[in-house]
């Protein structure tokens, strides 16, 4: 044997030998790895563009959204001494125009003067009909955005004024031209039959009645004058109502009437406001309007007349408006509070188109403020001592006379309504009886309070994700171990495909069928879908239980794996009987109506759009996500520990419950996560299924609105660059901001799972 290894005759030729370094196989290695490090740099630059992308989308939404919360800035402009303002009266009213180009002054000897207000030069003045021996006492303006004022007079009179502006365009140069009218009458209006001087005055129109209010002293006068037109004649005509209402005992200094004419607020004595109803001409009430020993120096309606904006001697701004209180009456009830400094307020400057405000103290300290957010922008000094001011419609001009001269100031405030606490937290709005979360961004009314809460939207988003994972967590997860585990394979690969089919079917089909179909047929057979959830368990519970008393021949015949198969007319025959027996239990059960009944009798809201609907139709649309990975996980597991296993004795089942579900267990988890964040950033299933009612309930049977239904609802009517358009964008910062942070924790738990159990 050793003979024959070591002949010479027996060795192989060289020749015949296999060469690794010829010239074709060194070019297929150098190919080949060519190929390695391409593919590793395309997908290490294809990682990496995908972080570069998510990372740039975060920036850009946090580039939108950033300048929300940033606080006002101005721009104090150059003062100006105009000639004639040496000679004007003093003044009791400064106003702006739209185009911030032309001002008017009202001075306490009855001049109106209009000027342009970058240069002051007058452009004309009116001298208002007052009666021969009577003077100017008192100056009220009407709600903020109306150029209606009152002022009255010496002799118990007063006139209603009103200032508008014509744009006219000749030879196409803008011109700003003033006109002034008096909307009833040039006649004063007597208030004070005993001729004594208003020394308040307050007044508001709505629609073709004015309510007009005076002050003498203690003794209060209201009319009512409501002007009627001729249809054929094309006459108005003006009636008079004098109010009879309860006199006060101490000297009254502001008088403010509600917009809808319901409420007259008379600030009287150091601190105290009464309120009187004016529908039953009764007073409402006494109400202390400070705690701290301090005095009321000014009060001004909000935006709207709804709330009252009141000034101390401490520098203190509280709003107060009507609640609704526990016997059904409304109270005169503080909501918030702000802080100037510690001088006196002596102007508070409300804004003509927001819940904004300004306010000036005796120091000439400005401050930028907004209601709503509870926010102060801006807190800086502009004049030295006591100034006059006047805010334009816009917000972004401010006039001030101080020292006997006019200085305007830009302001820069483009984002006021915003904070994190109206963001996130309860805000008590205007008419509301307490502090609540509200989405509502957009209103018919100019002087609507924007309710930008973003809780309830996302509350609504995680309240679809859970009961769409509620159902479709344990059917997925279930389905998956029973296909991985105990199906035959023949029948495994007739399954997984049709399953994972579903996959590809368009959201927007399911969120038609379940707003169009699903959601009334749910409302139809309410007690036929319940015992659905109830029978169903036990249906397939007892046709197990009876396959296993069969005869084991009969149950042989069965090929092994293929057992699932006979559960499928159990659970149509378990549907059908649920369903068929809705009607009969809805009038055995529920009087024939179980929706009536969950309302009247529960006291449990229905709509027909409501989360069970979502739960249905979502949780239809992530059992493939969640199935797919899932399975795939778990048929992962090697058939070595399977085996080994059963070899050691173990029942399937403990093999599966100790064994394979351990070892899939981080498959599983990526499976719910990766289902979790499709139902949280699902859009058109919640948009079409739902009431898209923004509102904070776990009720199964009410809707919700979600963040991401709430940003393809609104966005494309929102103004690029406005508040609202920017509080979406945080909506989908927010979304992207959660999703990332499951994300991370589901990889972090994912990694922790495979470390524990890596070693079975």
């Amino acid at each position: 044997m050793n003979n024959l290894v070591n002949d010479p005759s027996t060795a192989r030729p060289s020749s015949d030998r296999l060469d690794f370094s010829t010239p074709a196989l060194q070019r297929k290695r150098r190919w080949r790895a060519f190929q390695d490090r391409a593919t590793r740099w395309y997908v290490s630059i294809g990682g990496l563009a995908v972080l570069g992308a998510i990372t740039l989308i975060f920036f850009y939404l946090a580039h939108v959204v950033l300048p929300m919360f940033q606080g006002a800035e101005i721009e104090p402009r150059e003062p100006m001494r105009p000639a004639w303002l040496s000679e004007a009266a003093e003044p009791l009213l400064l106003s702006v125009e739209e185009q911030n180009e032309v001002a008017m002054r009202l001075g306490s000897d009855g001049q109106m003067r209009f000027f342009q207000i970058d240069s002051g030069a007058e452009l004309s003045q009116v001298a208002l009909p007052l009666p021969e021996g009577s003077q100017i006492v008192s100056v009220a303006n009407d709600t903020p955005g109306t150029r209606r004022i009152a002022v009255g007079l010496s002799n118990g009179q007063a006139l209603v004024v009103q200032h508008d502006y014509r744009v006219t365009y000749p030879n196409n140069v803008k011109t700003i031209t003033p006109q002034v009218s008096y909307p009833f009458g040039e006649a004063p209006i007597t208030l004070d039959a005993e001729a004594r001087a208003l020394d308040q005055v307050g007044l508001s129109q709505n629609g073709q009645t004015l309510l007009l209010a005076g002050a003498t002293g203690t003794a209060l006068h209201a009319l009512r004058i409501a002007r009627s037109e001729n249809m054929l004649t094309g006459e108005s005509s003006l009636e008079q109502e004098y109010l009879n209402l309860p006199q006060l005992a101490e000297p009254i200094r502001t008088l403010i009437i509600d917009p809808r004419h319901m409420w007259l607020f008379a600030i009287s004595g150091q601190a105290s406001a009464d309120v009187f109803d004016l529908r039953r001409r009764q007073l409402n009430g006494r109400y202390r309007l400070t705690t701290d020993g301090s005095q009321v120096t000014v009060a001004t309606p909000l935006l709207g007349g709804v709330s009252l904006m009141v000034g101390d001697s401490r520098g203190g701004i509280s709003q107060w408006f009507m609640v609704r209180g526990s016997e059904g009456r409304a109270v005169l009830t503080p909501i918030r509070s702000f802080q100037l400094g510690d001088s006196p307020i002596r102007q508070i400057v409300p804004e003509q188109r927001r819940k904004g405000f300004l306010a000036l103290d005796e120091r000439g300290t400005l401050g930028i403020f907004h209601s709503t957010a509870h926010r102060t922008l801006l807190t800086e000094s502009l004049a030295e001592g006591a100034a006059f001011s006047a805010l334009s419609p816009r917000a972004n001009r401010l006039l001030v006379e101080t020292a006997g001269e006019l200085k305007t100031v830009a302001i820069h405030n483009p984002h006021p309504e915003i904070s994190w606490s109206a963001l996130w937290g309860k805000v008590w709005y205007e008419s509301y009886d307490e502090p609540d979360y509200i989405w509502q961004s957009t209103s018919a009314n100019s002087d609507f309070e924007p309710k930008l809460s973003l809780a309830p939207l996302a509350f609504g988003t995680l309240k679809a994700a859970f009961y769409a994972m509620l159902l479709a967590a344990p059917l997925a997860i279930c389905a998956a171990i029973y296909t991985a585990y105990f199906m035959a394979p023949a029948m495994r690969r007739k399954v997984k495909p049709v399953i994972e089919m579903m996959e590809a079917l368009p959201t927007v089909i399911l969120g038609f069928f379940a707003g169009l179909f699903l959601a009334p047929y749910v409302e139809n057979h309410l007690p036929g879908i319940f015992s659905l959830f109830l029978l169903m368990p036990f249906g397939i519970l007892l046709a197990g239980f009876l396959w296993s008393r069969l005869p084991e021949a009969l149950r042989l015949r069965v090929p092994d794996g293929w057992e699932g198969a006979l559960l499928i007319p159990v659970v149509l025959l378990v549907g059908f009987f649920s369903l068929s027996m809705s009607p009969y239990l809805e009038t055995w059960l529920f009087d024939g109506d179980m929706r009536l009944w969950l309302t009247n009798d529960m006291g449990i809201p229905f709509d027909q759009r409501n989360a069970l609907v979502v739960g249905l139709a979502m949780g239809f649309a992530v059992i493939p996500n969640i199935y797919s990975i899932a399975e795939d996980a778990v048929f992962s597991v090697p058939k070595s520990l399977t085996l080994g296993s059963l070899a050691l004795g173990a029942t399937p089942w403990q093999t599966l419950s100790k064994v394979v579900i351990l070892t899939a267990s981080p498959g599983i988890f990526s499976a719910l996560m990766i289902g979790m964040g499709r139902a949280v950033g699902e859009t058109m299933i919640v948009l079409m299924a739902t009431g898209n009612t923004p509102i904070m309930d776990m009720n199964i049977f009410e809707g919700m609105r979600t963040l991401a239904a709430n940003v393809a609802v609104e966005m494309p009517e929102s103004e690029v660059g406005g508040t609202h358009y920017r509080v979406l964008f945080l909506a989908a910062l927010v979304l992207l901001t959660f999703t990332f942070v499951m994300n991370t924790l589901a990889e972090l738990i994912r990694q922790r799972l495979r470390g524990k159990y890596a070693s079975l």
